[in-house]
């Protein structure tokens, strides 16, 4: 790949997840998980971390305190606030002593860059504002601190009127700011729209003065407008792990690095550390309570999933035929999805994922029409790949399950006030019938206490075996209470997960369905380097 020699060699990553990630509608972060996430950060290689507004709440005054006494090995702890209040000194406004006392070699302020604003918002004069910014800042180089300028609503400002919004800009850099970040606060602008902007700021400030971009996704472009503005000079982007922010969100630095990495070749991270990307994602959606973003460009679990048979094809004869980069770069990885959709090729690449080198043709065939007879009377294989596997086993003529079902029955009772569960089940294990029965929370919780009651004697294993996860969806919700019901369990044991699936008209015929699967493919060995994501 050739570079864009009007392009910066690299960039600064401004990672901000910690504050205004933390705006995000259902996200509330403790303090130890600012911590945990600012060590990730650290980690990846970012270059700022902003922690967030000392002055604002008791808890961003805590995380300060905490990362004083941390050491980091790559990223600048920021401090976030504002500009002094008017008529006040800086040094007599309490925001402004506040981002003092973080003690941060580094502090961002934001300011206002639009009249309207500042004559309606702020409810001040133009040049007190600019006095406002120019002071704060010149006061924040007094008691040796970096200052990075965000301004506020700059592509609005500048739309209406751009000789004062310039002016705002100029009022930081007279103060001393080494950066002047580019904010679209409402994330109302287009990609064009910001070259034309961030190239007329280049124009007047020259080459010298860093130029940052702060964009939200408001308009779903909020990546896009940060390399539109690193393409005309900016050589500083804001962002958040996983796009986190307030309303749409911010730019996604997991979809912003990578583009200026691998498609722009310009540097945004140390050499070696975007590899780590995928992993600081999950890591971020984990502490942060939300369940990752499957899709995503780069990291999303699905980012290099292929289903199409002619797609999966076409790579086991080249591996870039439907990919656009190697995913190990962004530490991802490819996945064949086996669906209705599939082709044999797809089979055969999962089936050797699980150890079944040179799978018959004949009994691919007969496995990919199994697959799709199932998912037309609602099964799903896409996520349930150990269901796949005992498709193939069972088709070979060797093969012998552990244990067959020859009846089940499931009663469920409430009286004076209290619930009860009972399942009982018979099984064929190896020469024996198996009769248990056992009670539970519900009905699917007494099932599966049967079923392990009934197998643990027999396989002592199973106790190692855990259900991870049980989810249920309903398919063709027009049929009501006769609708098909889809179950999906996850698995594990001491170093592997597993997923199955069920489905039918009756829940506990998806779930016996499942639970069966489930067991049955922990028990007859669960291949030694079995896929991350099944």
């Amino acid at each position: 790949m050739s570079r864009d020699p009007n392009l910066p060699a690299t960039v600064e990553v401004f990672d901000t997840t910690l504050r205004d990630g933390a705006q995000t509608e259902g996200i509330s972060y403790s303090l130890e998980d600012k911590l945990r996430i600012a060590q990730k950060l650290d980690e990846l290689g970012v270059t700022f971390i902003e922690g967030g507004w000392p002055g604002s709440n008791p808890k961003d005054a805590a995380f300060f305190d905490a990362a004083r006494t941390r050491t980091w090995k790559t990223a600048k702890i920021v401090a976030f606030g504002a500009t002094r209040r008017a008529n006040i000194a800086p040094a007599d406004d309490p925001s402004v002593q506040a981002l003092v006392a973080a003690g941060t070699e580094v502090c961002c302020i934001f300011g206002k860059s639009s009249v309207m604003q500042v004559e309606e918002v702020l409810r001040t004069t133009l040049d007190e504002n600019l006095r406002m910014i120019e002071e704060t800042v010149a006061y924040l180089r007094s008691q040796g601190k970096r200052v990075i300028y965000d301004a506020e609503h700059f592509f609005d400002a500048f739309d209406a009127n751009s000789d004062y919004a310039l002016k705002t800009l100029a009022a930081a850099q007279e103060g001393g700011a080494e950066t002047l970040t580019l904010c679209d606060t409402n994330g109302g602008h287009l990609p064009w729209q910001v070259e034309q902007t961030v190239a007329a700021v280049r124009a007047r400030f020259g080459p010298s003065q860093r130029i940052g971009m702060h964009t939200h996704d408001d308009t779903g472009c909020a990546v896009a407008n940060t390399i539109a503005g690193v393409r005309v000079g900016a050589a500083h982007v804001q962002g958040t792990i996983n796009g986190y922010g307030e309303r749409c969100g911010n730019a996604n630095l997991c979809i912003v690095v990578p583009n200026l990495e691998l498609k722009l070749g310009v540097r945004a991270l140390p050499e070696g550390a975007l590899a780590r990307l995928h992993d600081t994602a999950r890591f971020v959606a984990e502490v942060a309570n939300l369940s990752p973003n499957e899709h995503m460009a780069y990291v999303g679990r699905s980012a290099f999933a292929h289903k199409a048979g002619v797609h999966v094809s076409a790579m086991l004869r080249h591996p870039d035929a439907y990919q656009h980069i190697d995913p190990k770069k962004v530490g991802n990885e490819m996945r064949v999805v086996v669906s209705e959709l599939s082709g044999r090729a797809n089979l055969v690449s999962k089936a050797e994922n699980f150890g079944f080198d040179g799978l018959d043709p004949k009994t691919g065939a007969k496995v990919v029409e199994d697959i799709k007879a199932l998912e037309n009377e609602g099964f799903s294989f896409e996520a349930a790949e150990a269901s796949v596997a005992l498709l193939v086993r069972r088709r070979s003529a060797d093969y012998a399950p552990p244990f067959k079902l020859i009846d089940y029955r499931v009663m469920v009772s409430r009286h004076d006030e209290k619930r009860f569960a009972e399942a009982t089940i018979k099984l064929q294990v190896e020469a024996d019938e198996v009769h248990t029965a056992a009670s539970g929370d519900g009905p699917v919780h007494a099932f599966d206490r049967a079923l392990r009651k009934a197998l643990e004697p027999h396989f002592p294993t199973v106790r190692g075996i855990h259900l991870a996860d049980y989810k249920v969806r309903i398919l063709n919700t027009g049929a009501g209470t006769a609708a098909i019901t889809r179950v999906l369990i996850d698995w594990a044991n001491a170093d592997t997960r597993w997923s199955t699936v069920g489905a039918g008209t009756n829940i506990l015929e998806a779930t016996w369905l499942a639970l069966a699967d489930g067991y049955e493919f922990g028990l007859t060995g669960v291949p030694a380097k079995t896929p991350a994501s099944v």
